[in-house]
């Protein structure tokens, strides 16, 4: 297409160029109903410092979930409350429970990596997935999702940890090691291949003993196609019935009854 001709007297005026397209919406940006249509991997600082650290790396996701999802889950609830108003807590738990069971069953195909980086990176996401799912399961029972002692039920009701007071104390230790990281750097780290199966055993430890069985069976190929999704499904839902029973009595686990 021709440029227009100019008028007597007058400079040319070339055609505008057509826009640049704008790049994708991160997800991290995104409404937190979107976001939840798809499993979200943890973010890459949190991978960082896991991958540092991964004696502390459940303690260090409990951490970083409750600053990043807390405040998610509480919008959430609020919003279904509001659209909603006297909705039961339980009906709004329903709703969380068969969400974040369904994206449980499709974080295995998040990272679309053979191998043990691609199991490590499942079991990581599957564990997101989790303590998502328990923000919410407090929040829809009106308990803050964004407090800090929400990382303690974390670690106890996904059995990282048997008592709140041992999840504590592990919970300072590990944001000790977080400042310390920020302040002075990473140094003396393992062999790669060491951290990353440490790693990996801490994260499927957290997210239940099923997804570590299928964690490993990733690693030889084949395997894990027969395991397929109900392994992630299974770890989930016995997590979901934890939770809700300990948000029904708005208890903390570990604590004297």
């Amino acid at each position: 297409m021709t440029d227009p001709a100019p008028v007597d007297g007058q400079p040319s005026t070339p055609a505008p160029e057509p826009a640049a397209p704008r790049p994708p919406v991160a997800a991290s940006v995104v409404a937190p109903t979107a976001a939840q249509d798809v499993p979200e991997a943890p973010p890459a600082r949190l991978w960082d410092r896991m991958r540092e650290d991964p004696q502390y790396a459940p303690e260090h996701l409990a951490l970083e979930a409750v600053r990043r999802l807390g405040p998610e889950a509480a919008q959430w609830a609020a919003r279904a409350r509001a659209e909603r108003p006297g909705v039961p807590a339980e009906e709004l738990a329903d709703q969380a429970v068969r969400k974040f069971v369904t994206l449980a069953r499709l974080s295995g195909a998040v990272s679309g990596a053979a191998g043990l980086p691609g199991a490590v990176i499942d079991v990581g996401v599957l564990a997101w997935t989790q303590a998502r799912m328990v923000l919410h399961i407090a929040a829809a029972h009106e308990i803050d999702p964004t407090h800090p002692d929400r990382a303690t039920d974390l670690l106890v009701l996904q059995k990282v940890h048997k008592v709140a007071g041992t999840a504590r104390l592990a919970l300072g230790v590990a944001a000790g090691r977080e400042r310390a990281g920020a302040l002075f750097g990473s140094g003396g780290q393992n062999a790669l291949g060491k951290a990353m199966i440490r790693l990996g055993v801490r994260l499927a430890q957290m997210a239940g003993v099923r997804a570590a069985k299928r964690v490993f069976a990733k690693v030889i190929p084949g395997a894990a196609i027969i395991l397929g999704t109900w392994a992630n499904s299974s770890a989930t839902k016995e997590l979901a019935e934890r939770s809700r029973q300990l948000y029904r009595s708005t208890g903390t686990p570990g604590s004297p009854s």
